[in-house]
């Protein structure tokens, strides 16, 4: 089978299309004939490491967490899946030096499988993963906040998300509309507007023209229960000054720096919950609670993907993947996918 592995860190070039021997599932596995690859930052920045060369947990790994495809073969125990199923995952390639989407099989933990709703395409599955589990986390860490999504768990809510063009924000758009909550998003551009509005966002600041936080204390005088927050370093004062007393401000990203200035005395005042979200040391439970609610808004049509729907699908064959790895690692808004397999 072809596969793509990289057995140093560094730019894309160290990504390589090589053959490998297609691996049986032990006890507890499942084998996946993957349709379509999901390429997300993590992935790149995984392969890219803290320096050039930087040593690898193993002699060489095959790249990306995200992906979606048929079960191949079932291992020992497995009762969940039949042959032939339609699935999604999540964390493949996390602590495993073979697990990732960028390869036409892949012998993954049960755990990390996921069924994908009837109706539901091999594009949406492979755009779930880290966005959707990630944005989930980030909506339901709030105090006085539902644990679990469904529709009404955040009626009455105002939940501000910060750059809703990209892939979390956007499912983070699309899973708080479908909760029922009032969504603000703040974006860069005209044509980043038009994609957050597309994702059901029901207001939609360009930060970059206006008088960001008067306009989100307009639409919300009481401030905002929630902030889903990408560029901590950046947006400090700007969450400071439009949350509300006991509110939440979620940071699943360090875009604009890795350091943030907080006033002490001004959160002291306001009560504010600040809560970091890591998909990878989540835990299991946490991991599979946000699946079931991801595939229950999946079946109710309420998450979805292209440009129509806020996030524009850019599509890669698996020989391509650096050339992938490189747009996302320099910034190409909307979801890039690679196609590994014919549909």
């Amino acid at each position: 089978m072809k596969a793509i592995v990289y057995r140093a860190t560094g730019d894309p070039s160290v990504l390589e299309l090589v053959d490998r021997v297609v691996s049986y599932p032990g006890p507890g596995e499942v084998r996946v004939r993957i349709r379509v690859s999901g390429v997300n930052p993590t992935d790149w920045k995984s392969r890219r490491g803290a320096q050039p060369g930087e040593p690898l947990p193993f002699a060489e790994v095959v790249p990306n967490q995200d992906g979606a495809g048929i079960v191949d073969a079932l291992g020992a125990g497995v009762d969940r899946f039949r042959v032939g199923d339609h699935v999604w995952l999540a964390l493949a390639a996390y602590q495993r030096a073979h697990g990732g989407t960028a390869q036409e099989f892949a012998v993954l933990p049960l755990e990390r499988v996921f069924a994908l709703p009837e109706h539901a395409g091999f594009d949406l599955g492979a755009s779930l993963g880290v966005p959707a589990i990630t944005a989930h986390r980030a909506l339901t860490v709030a105090e006085d906040g539902p644990r679990r999504l469904s529709p009404g768990s955040l009626s009455g809510k105002v939940v501000l998300v910060a750059g809703g063009a990209g892939a979390v924000g956007h499912a983070a758009i699309q899973l708080a509309k479908w909760a029922g909550a009032v969504v603000i998003t703040t974006i860069s551009s005209p044509a980043k507007a038009v994609l957050a509005r597309n994702a059901g966002a029901d207001h939609v600041i360009n930060y970059t023209e206006a008088d960001t936080a008067a306009q989100i204390r307009y639409i919300a005088p009481e401030g905002v229960d929630l902030v889903v927050e990408v560029a901590p370093a950046q947006n400090s004062e700007l969450d400071l000054a439009v949350v509300r007393n006991n509110g939440c401000v979620a940071v699943y990203a360090n875009n604009g720096g890795d350091h943030v200035h907080l006033d002490v005395r001004r959160h002291f005042s306001l009560n504010v919950r600040y809560q970091f979200v890591l998909l990878y040391t989540l835990g299991t439970e946490a991991v599979h609670a946000a699946a079931e609610d991801i595939n229950a808004a999946v079946a109710d049509g309420a998450l979805a993907v292209g440009e129509q729907a806020g996030l524009p699908l850019h599509r890669f064959d698996l020989a391509d993947t650096a050339a992938a790895h490189a747009a996302v690692e320099e910034g190409m808004v909307g979801k890039v996918l690679i196609d590994v397999a014919p549909a």
